[in-house]
């Protein structure tokens, strides 16, 4: 098998070098507001949680 036979995997980007997806200026969209929302999203429940835990726990152990 010689190394012209092999080709790389498809990694999702085309002929041109821009992954499919991206805008055509090579810029990358910006996901900040999506990270932030991701992190609003699983950490208010999580800070809830954890009060909540630390109020029982503090009424189990003081009566």
């Amino acid at each position: 098998m010689s190394t012209s036979d092999s080709s790389p995997p498809d990694r999702g980007v085309p002929d041109g070098g821009v992954p499919d997806g991206a805008p055509a200026d090579g810029a990358a969209p910006d996901r900040r507001p999506l990270i932030a929302l991701t992190w609003v999203w699983v950490g208010a429940p999580l800070a809830y949680g954890l009060y909540e835990l630390v109020r029982k726990a503090t009424q189990l152990f003081t009566g």
